[in-house]
């Protein structure tokens, strides 16, 4: 029990709150920044002290933090009807409206759709349902997984093993057996002396079918794919990249799942990251942007080829043996419905283009800074990764944490950035104006500048 002396909420924090993504030795000794309140883009600490949330929270609070509509929506539908289940045959209007919503937004036909809270749930519900898919038509041995390195996909058991990522698996005995990984597309580390990207692309796209005879190409159930890798450093495809790896898995009948949650709702200048680079989804998980990240909502999408069978099945079993207590809440499909609603008014798509060239041009214009190894991005998402060896691409030890200090130096200019291993990696809200983008760009690069001075 904490003393009457020490009872701070800093204090009650790392006595009481295990942080997830944290290393917890470290904790009990920094110890915790209390977000206080929210305003547009930016976020106060219990200090009283403003930044510019440059990750939109984790990529998902797209429409800020005082967005009246959605609190109003939450609080509409809260005194309506502020739960009930979807087991069984029920649902509620607003669930029903945001089912035909995303159906009609959808980069390609589907069918239906589940709802989730998470978008790891939303994973595991896709990776479950290749294999109930598969055992539908009579195949039951197509089970195995293959995501690539660097991906993420989330935190549950089956999408951690999805997820290619070794802090994800470090300790926990993951990835469970029968998920498989292939190479990040990195054109800038992958990428062979004197190859274009259509020749890279071809390669990871032949590494890929060489995996899938090796392990049996009918005993593969699905390949999961980031349009854009977000978490794993904002890694942009090379051109032709998605079209090779489609031929792939059409030829090996191997289903295609878009993990769109991060990249989904106008993050890429598109509404989905599969619409900008040509994926034809067999199915489609979304979450985060899907409410601004104002209630935990997310949306599995299936085509109607894989309905259809897994309808079959069903009746066969007389149900579906998945769901989720909180799958298809109703404060969290109308807080959606609104969501999507604001995107639609806005033309957030147009409104993403028009402010990406700012963001995405204004970091390339550090790529002269010796430490500046690699700039990326799309949209209104980028990454800059630092080396310590601009010719040889030799990246700065791990224990050097330089994208952490530099995020850190940002942090004082008033900006919040997130340092992932070597690179730093920006996502504001997409509500952000020029000037906050201005203020981000200038912040980082005045921080690179001052952390590349205590290095040399």
């Amino acid at each position: 029990m904490l003393s009457n002396l020490d009872n701070s909420p800093h204090s009650r924090d790392i006595q009481s709150h295990a942080h997830p993504q944290t290393n917890f030795r470290a904790h009990e000794q920094i110890g915790p920044m209390i977000i206080d309140s929210g305003n547009g883009v930016r976020i106060r600490d219990d200090n009283g002290r403003d930044f510019i949330d440059g990750m939109a929270g984790l990529w998902c609070t797209s429409l800020g933090f005082s967005e009246q509509r959605l609190i109003d929506a939450a609080c509409r539908q809260m005194r309506k009807l502020p739960y009930t289940q979807t087991f069984a045959h029920r649902t509620s209007e607003p669930v029903i409206d945001l089912a035909e919503a995303l159906l009609q937004r959808a980069p390609s036909p589907m069918s239906k759709v589940m709802f989730q809270s998470s978008g790891s749930e939303a994973v595991d519900t896709a990776i479950k349902l290749a294999w109930y898919y598969f055992a539908a038509i009579g195949k039951p041995e197509k089970r195995k997984i293959i995501g690539r390195t660097k991906a993420y996909h989330g935190t549950t058991i089956a999408a951690a093993s999805l997820t290619g990522l070794p802090n994800m698996h470090n300790g926990y005995g993951l990835p469970l057996p029968g998920f498989l990984h292939v190479s990040c597309p990195d054109t800038y580390r992958g990428m062979q002396e004197g190859e274009t990207e259509a020749a890279y692309s071809e390669r990871l796209a032949g590494e890929l079918e060489a995996l899938i005879i090796k392990e049996d190409p009918e005993t593969i159930a699905a390949f999961f794919a980031e349009p854009v890798m977000g978490t794993g450093g904002v890694m942009v495809p090379p051109e032709g990249y998605f079209d090779a790896v489609q031929k792939v898995l059409r030829k090996h009948e191997i289903l295609l799942v878009a993990d769109e949650v991060i990249c989904g709702f106008g993050r890429t200048g598109q509404y989905w990251g599969s619409q900008l680079y040509g994926l034809e989804p067999d199915m489609l998980t979304c979450a985060k942007g899907l409410s601004s990240a104002y209630f935990p909502i997310s949306a599995l999408m299936i085509n109607d080829r894989l309905y259809q069978a897994i309808a079959d099945f069903t009746q066969q079993f007389n149900g579906f043996g998945h769901g989720y207590t909180y799958g298809g809440h109703p404060v969290g499909a109308a807080v959606a419905m609104e969501t999507l609603r604001i995107y639609d008014e806005m033309d957030i798509c147009a409104r993403v283009r028009s402010l990406a060239p700012l963001l995405q041009d204004g970091l390339r214009s550090l790529g002269d800074m010796p430490i500046v190894g690699n700039v990326r991005g799309v949209g209104l998402m980028a990454a800059v990764e630092f080396v310590s060896d601009k010719s040889a691409r030799l990246p700065f030890p791990m224990e050097a944490n330089v994208a952490g200090r530099i995020a850190n130096a940002i942090k004082e200019r008033g900006v919040l950035l997130r340092a992932l291993g070597p690179s730093l990696v920006l996502s504001p809200p997409l509500i952000a104006t020029e000037a906050d983008i201005r203020e981000i760009v200038a912040a980082v690069a005045d921080s690179v500048a001052f952390i590349q001075e205590l290095i040399d």
